[in-house]
């Protein structure tokens, strides 16, 4: 696989997803992606991606300024 942006060799990888939200910062540690060996760009499957988006909106509720999660381990929830 070529990466959109650089052209660069894709190789599977892990890597830390970070959100900013009004009230503080998600971060998703251990996250299954597609990634840019030249550029850094990572890309996410859309499984990946749904999976991201519910552990976002749960953690939106949370009153915590900074989150870290471990990706695998909500993954099995």
């Amino acid at each position: 696989m070529i990466c959109f942006f650089c052209k660069g060799e894709m190789e599977s990888g892990i890597t830390n997803h970070v959100v900013n939200i009004s009230n503080g910062v998600i971060v998703i540690k251990n996250v299954p992606c597609t990634e840019c060996q030249q550029c850094g760009q990572s890309f996410y499957d859309d499984d990946v991606m749904m999976r991201l988006e519910v552990i976002v909106n749960e953690m939106r509720k949370s009153a915590t300024e900074v989150a870290v999660i471990s990706y695998s381990d909500r993954n099995a929830a």
